[in-house]
């Protein structure tokens, strides 16, 4: 998800939010979960801060920009979802620059682990021992044939520099990103926000759950236009049309599956909301995000081989290494939407 996966409930962080006499909660226990999710924000800024400050580095320095991404989607996903109960001006001004945060950390992430990704299926598709980009890791089980060993390690080659090259790219944007103005102006909004919540006059005897309702039937809307019967079959030919041609839009099948993904993540923020912070376990729900994580992370995976198979003057064994690869990863795609389907009709979500 990319390892970017739809991050896990901040068990630490559990907001006192307050119910009405019918036990509805209200616009207070809105003010409640944003008011802790700014707290961990907070916190771990401090430290990443402490830590060295690194954007996406290992250790605690990445565990405190995860939780910092993680807080502001969160943030972010609450004010969109319930922004009638907020005031629009401060919610509109605060969402993009909390998108725009959280975008910018992920991506360091997202690189390595696309490459990861890619050198590990060329290792399993052509029986090589190590390609380049996995130096001191665990080569993946070699295939039999080993049909493509002449192509893939030009391959690897090729994509470790492309996407190592677009890592460092990324880390030098985080961290330009992180000394800017514009973060400390966000910086700043959420220490406001850990204190004082600009609530809308009404918010205080309103009741959340028709909004968080209305998340959910987003998504379940989502869902339903789905093409599920296409990702039902074991292959979709139509998927590779786009494929290694010229065209380096981005293929139009995923788009809706990106999409529920979102509505996926706002739906179970929403549900955090109206539980205190927490988000009860829902088997359906988290088979559903794995499979969609799982999505994103193939359908980037086969760009990214698409992408590298159009540079130019490369040998025709390594764009055939490259072909190969692409197609690998849509039946990963593929494969990805059918666990989707499954887990998604096992039984409905409960309403909030």
């Amino acid at each position: 998800m990319a390892q970017q996966h739809l991050d896990p409930p901040t068990g630490s962080v559990a907001a006192t939010a307050p119910f009405d006499k019918g036990d509805a909660p209200i616009g207070d226990a809105l003010a409640g979960y944003l008011r802790a999710q700014a707290t961990e924000f907070l916190r771990s800024l401090r430290q990443h801060r402490e830590t060295g400050g690194a954007a996406n580095g290992a250790g605690e320095s990445g565990d405190a920009a995860r939780s910092l991404r993680h807080s502001a989607r969160r943030i972010s996903g609450s004010l969109h979802t319930f922004r009638p109960l907020l005031d629009a001006e401060w919610s509109e001004g605060m969402r993009p620059e909390l998108a725009w945060l959280s975008g910018t950390l992920a991506r360091e992430h997202a690189y390595a682990a696309r490459l990861e990704r890619l050198i590990g299926a060329l290792n399993r598709l052509s029986g090589t021992a190590a390609l380049p980009g996995q130096t001191g890791r665990t080569p993946a089980p070699a295939a039999k044939t080993g049909s493509l060993t002449v192509g893939a390690a030009k391959a690897g080659a090729l994509l470790d520099r492309q996407l190592t090259l677009a890592r460092t790219r990324a880390h030098s944007a985080a961290l330009q990103a992180l000394g800017s103005s514009r973060f400390h102006a966000v910086a700043d909004s959420v220490a406001v926000l850990a204190s004082e919540v600009p609530l809308a006059p009404a918010a205080e005897s309103t009741d959340l759950r028709p909004l968080a309702a209305a998340a959910q039937d987003r998504l379940a809307d989502a869902v339903t236009a789905l093409p599920l019967v296409v990702a039902g079959r074991p292959y979709n030919a139509e998927a590779l049309v786009h494929g290694l041609s010229a065209d380096t839009a981005p293929q139009p099948q995923d788009a809706p599956w990106h999409q529920v993904r979102l509505l996926l993540r706002l739906h179970r923020y929403a549900r955090e909301v109206l539980n205190r912070g927490e988000c009860p376990v829902d088997p359906r729900l988290l088979g559903a995000g794995t499979a969609l994580n799982r999505h994103r992370d193939a359908a980037e995976a086969a760009s990214a081989a698409a992408a590298a198979a159009r540079t130019p003057r490369i040998a025709p064994a390594t764009a055939y290494a490259l072909g190969v690869l692409h197609a690998d990863q849509r039946h990963e795609v593929e494969a990805a939407r059918f666990a989707f389907q499954q887990a998604w009709q096992k039984e409905a979500v409960p309403t909030p």
